[in-house]
This record gives C-alpha cells, sequence and structure tokens, in this order.
C-alpha cells in the first residue's frame, strides 16, 4: 500500500518532469492558444491571425535596431523559402519606438519579404503574458503556431538558442512539427 505522503511526493515529482520539460521544449509562452489579433502594416492593411489558420505561423517580436532580430530575419527568410505555403511569416515591432521609417530601412536594409507589423503594445503584453511585475520583454522572441491556432513553441535569444534564432537549428526544430502535420493535411 502506497501511503498518501509518499504519493504525493511522487505525484509532485511527476509534475514538475513534465512542467520543466515542456518549459525546456516549449518555451516559456508555449501550449496555449494564439492570442488573437489585428494589426496594421506601414501601409495601413491589416493582418490578423484568423487569416494563418490552416497553415504554420512563425510570428516574429523584433526592433530594427537589435542585431540578432537582423539574424533571425534572414533565417525567416530562407524558412519561407524552404517551406513555401505551408508556412506564413509574420513580424510585429511596437510602436513607438518603431516608426514607419524606421521599418521601412529595415525592410530595405535586410531584404524583408514578410509583413511587419505595428502594434501599440497590447498585442505583445498578451503573448508575453505581461504584468506589472514583468512588464518587459526581450527581442527578438520567435512564436511558432500550428495550423490549429496553438503556440506550440517559443524562443527568446539567449546562449542556448542562439543558433535557433541566427542559425539552421531553426530546420531542425520546424521540420519536425511540419513534416509530422503533413499527413494530417492530406487526409
Amino acid at each position: 500500500m502506497i501511503q498518501w505522503g509518499h504519493m504525493q511526493k511522487w505525484i509532485m515529482a511527476l509534475a514538475l518532469t513534465v512542467a520543466s520539460m515542456t518549459a525546456f521544449g516549449q518555451g516559456t509562452y508555449s501550449n496555449r492558444r494564439a492570442p488573437s489579433f489585428s494589426l496594421p502594416d506601414a501601409n495601413f492593411k491589416r493582418y490578423d491571425l484568423l487569416d494563418y489558420r490552416g497553415k504554420w505561423l512563425l510570428i516574429d517580436f523584433m526592433r530594427t535596431d537589435c542585431p540578432h532580430c537582423k539574424g533571425l530575419s534572414k533565417m525567416l527568410e530562407k524558412a519561407k523559402l524552404r517551406y513555401g505555403q505551408k508556412v506564413a511569416i509574420l513580424k510585429i515591432v511596437i510602436t513607438p519606438p518603431e516608426t514607419q521609417a524606421t521599418v521601412a530601412k529595415y525592410i530595405a536594409e535586410n531584404k524583408v519579404t514578410s509583413p511587419i507589423v505595428f502594434d501599440q503594445g497590447q498585442v505583445a503584453a498578451s503573448y508575453f503574458n505581461a504584468t506589472p511585475q514583468r512588464a518587459s520583454f526581450d527581442t527578438p522572441h520567435l512564436f511558432v503556431i500550428n495550423p490549429a491556432g496553438q503556440i506550440v513553441k517559443d524562443f527568446g535569444h539567449s546562449d542556448s538558442t542562439h543558433d535557433v534564432i541566427e542559425g539552421e537549428s531553426l530546420f531542425k526544430e520546424l521540420d519536425p512539427l511540419i513534416q509530422a502535420a503533413a499527413p494530417a493535411a492530406k487526409k
């Protein structure tokens, strides 16, 4: 017979193990429905999260003055070529400080072909679970959203994710997700 005290310890250990695996493998903000939004680009064309249902969506929260953001932009342009119509890419900047001029310059200098939309902070607050105690976030931060609208992975820039954000490990993360979903889409 298992005593309740031992059972509680076992359950707690199992819960902590699962939670740590989820946090390490998925990212801090994963395993939930992607918060909805409708945001404008520099030409006031609106981009709505619901327009991307049925395909993979990569959302990049970025800044135009961030060197790691430039590295991720290059990798996302490669991802666009690699995955074609299976994946959409959307970049989000916060205004202010970003402006139409800073975004136009960034697009030209980095040859960005994906839309960059402007948020006044509300969308970022919902994606990053902002609270008064945790009112900021680092860029770049990449959210991987599956065709059903769930955040399945997210990556902020750090020493451990540098090669995902600015290198070929991005494809090691995305390939299994996109390939696993392909047979289900054909049915």
